[in-house]
């Protein structure tokens, strides 16, 4: 039972990540230079938003394991986990930034934007 979760959690993880990091490309190279960073990232969060539901509606509909209102939480946690361990190494490796740093170089509008969006994207698989 626990690796088909942690399998689900990986699959669920990757797919928002994936759109994330498509979406974050977009915005880094074409929405930052025509609006700035808080409104490019505001704009961002919807699409994400909409990701995060999908996304957790298929694996809940699609994997077994995650068929329990338990097991849908720990698919969430454990794909949260995920996220915040890649943003800490991608911060850290690819931009230089320490630990704290990752934490704290967000934009304090669109930062809050972006923690309540990892708030949901965890708790997503279990609403659904």
């Amino acid at each position: 039972m626990i690796p088909s979760i942690c399998k689900s959690a990986v699959i669920y993880f990757a797919l928002v990540f994936g759109t994330g990091f498509v979406l974050g490309t977009i915005r880094t190279l074409w929405v930052v230079p025509r609006l700035g960073v808080r409104y490019a990232e505001l704009l961002e969060g919807p699409l994400m938003l909409w990701a995060i539901y999908v996304v957790a509606g298929w694996i809940v509909r699609r994997l077994p394991s995650a068929s329990t209102a338990s097991t849908r939480l720990w698919v969430g946690f454990i794909a949260l986990g995920l996220s915040v361990g890649t943003e800490i190494l991608m911060g850290v490796f690819l931009m230089g930034l320490t630990v704290a740093g990752v934490f704290t170089h967000h934009d304090p509008v669109s930062g809050v934007a972006f923690l309540v969006l990892l708030l949901v994207f965890a708790l997503m698989p279990w609403f659904r």
